[in-house]
């Protein structure tokens, strides 16, 4: 039995009122990374409203539900991120965070909930469906990459899926839009923190000290010279150091100092040899300078690399169903990174962007706010999507 696209359509609108509800009432009940403890209580009620089954977290906060209707291996899954950042908001909102320091800086409410959303319209329509669908509210997507632990644990094992999507809200481009791009969409980060201890001592007298700041200044400057002098100008390559944390007064040389960063690519190539040019530029600043050191070095996101056919699929259904004009062909892959990469390492699947407006503040910063009029296009297009790629696997 064929679904009518309008009814769909029509059913989407008539829940935009309490999507954006549910929305409001995330971005004022913000939570961290791995903390999202009444988030994903409130999901789970959202879910158990619709009586669609949830499995047992396998995060603590992770909420994954099933909806079987039919063939369970004609599987699409969906896939959002809940958690929220240590930002102070700076905006007077209605519904503005409750909690000091933590906002939805980078949208993580508004995925929610139109994951929330679409499985609201999906469950009404599931009798006339050949398929099954996978809801994935991933916690600790910021900094600790949780969903690399999801898909290690297995939640995409049974059923295997066909196909994963996931939106991803974006400043400056027109609201409502979906951007895509097939192959390499975003970048691998690696999370890097260096220890350097040298020997205290006065400000007057340097040359009785080993002193950790000039020597973590001359590893900052090798580091930054990495991209031009040991790769290829093609590469794609962003070393960025982001924290320094080092002594207590202005005329006291510490005895340790601590930073930390990211290192961004676009190549599993480039992203092996890292480590260790890291390990050897460090040690050798050290050695010379008379200091010790300790690297810890971890490959937390990977590169986010989309399926030709499935962005090829979705392109073709953002532009019959939601607009010739929403559609937008992304050009070049931006170096921010997401978890999501793990789940479309293995299966088919893309990750698309979701206008926020041309005058959108940027991600993670305090001004940030997820633009309701966005849910419509974005609920229509998890919907849409889903129904049309099960469809397509049942021929």
């Amino acid at each position: 039995m064929k679904i009518d696209i309008r009814e769909i359509t029509k059913t989407v609108d008539n829940i935009i009122p309490k999507i954006k509800d549910i929305r409001r009432h995330l971005h004022a009940n913000p939570e961290l990374s791995l903390k999202e403890y009444n988030t994903s209580e409130y999901i789970r009620k959202q879910l158990r409203d619709i009586e669609i089954n949830v499995s047992p977290p396998l995060l603590e906060t992770d909420v994954i539900a099933y909806l079987n209707c039919g063939d369970n291996h004609n599987n699409v899954t969906l896939r959002a991120d809940t958690d929220a950042l240590p930002i102070q908001e700076s905006r007077d909102l209605a519904y503005c965070s409750k909690k000091s320091n933590i906002m939805h800086a980078c949208g993580h409410d508004g995925h929610t909930a139109m994951l929330i959303g679409a499985a609201i319209i999906l469950a009404k329509y599931r009798h006339q469906l050949n398929g099954s669908i996978r809801f994935v509210f991933q916690p600790g997507e910021e900094i600790v990459a949780a969903g690399r632990d999801l898909v290690g644990k297995g939640i995409l094992n049974s059923p295997k899926p066909k196909a994963v999507l996931a939106l991803h809200g974006w400043p400056g481009h027109p609201v409502g839009s979906i951007g895509g791009k097939h192959g390499p969409f975003l970048a691998a980060a690696d999370i890097y923190e260096i220890t350097i201890t040298g020997k205290g001592g006065h400000g007057s007298r340097p040359e009785e000290s080993v002193d950790p700041i000039m020597t973590a200044t001359k590893i900052i400057n090798s580091l930054y010279l990495l991209p031009s002098r040991r790769f290829r100008a093609l590469d794609a390559l962003v070393i960025s150091v982001c924290k320094i944390a080092g002594g207590a007064s202005s005329n006291v040389i510490p005895d340790r100092i601590t930073m930390g960063g990211s290192a961004r690519y676009l190549s599993k190539k480039v992203g092996d040899k890292l480590p260790q040019l890291f390990e050897d530029i460090i040690r050798t600043e050290c050695d010379n300078a008379g200091a010790t050191y300790e690297l810890k070095y971890e490959n937390s996101y990977i590169p986010t690399v989309n399926d030709k056919n499935i962005v090829n699929k979705c392109k073709d259904i953002t532009k019959r169903h939601i607009g010739e004009s929403m559609w937008i062909d992304i050009e070049e892959p931006s170096m921010g990174s997401e978890d999501f990469s793990y789940y479309i390492d293995k299966n088919p699947g893309g990750l698309f962007f979701l206008g926020m407006g041309e005058n959108s503040p940027m991600l993670h910063t305090n001004s940030f706010d997820f633009n309701d009029d966005a849910l419509r296009n974005g609920i229509l297009f998890f919907v849409l999507s889903t129904i049309e790629l099960i469809e397509s696997m049942m021929h």
